[in-house]
């Protein structure tokens, strides 16, 4: 698994604008990408910096992520953060993730709820 972290510098007050505009216009294009698994978004309540990791299942999609989808974003971004946000890939190599998806789809099944 992989994931692409994106730091940005928001500007003062906009936290709850820029998690509305990743839930109705970045997640949905992130959705339709092969291999992307899912994304948080972390911020200090009140703070001026937010991370954003996303997860995919092979190097190679969150590539194509960057190069198709991530030149769509600044504009949807730009009124919340001050300059250009810091984008990086990385191996995940330890995590509880898969197990805590796993254990709710066993959870799942075992209660007859698909």
């Amino acid at each position: 698994m992989y994931a692409r972290s994106v730091s940005m510098r928001l500007k003062a007050n906009l936290l709850a604008r820029l998690n509305r505009t990743i839930e109705n216009e970045v997640l949905p294009l992130l959705q339709k990408q092969a291999g992307f698994q899912g994304q948080f978004t972390f911020a200090v309540p009140g703070g001026t910096e937010a991370v954003t990791i996303s997860l995919w299942e092979k190097k190679e999609y969150a590539d194509a992520c960057h190069r198709e989808t991530h030149p769509q974003l600044p504009k949807a971004m730009e009124k919340f953060i001050e300059g250009p946000p810091a984008i990086q890939t990385c191996e995940v190599v330890n995590s509880t993730f898969h197990a805590l998806a796993a254990q709710g789809a066993v959870s799942s099944i075992a209660m007859g709820v698909r």
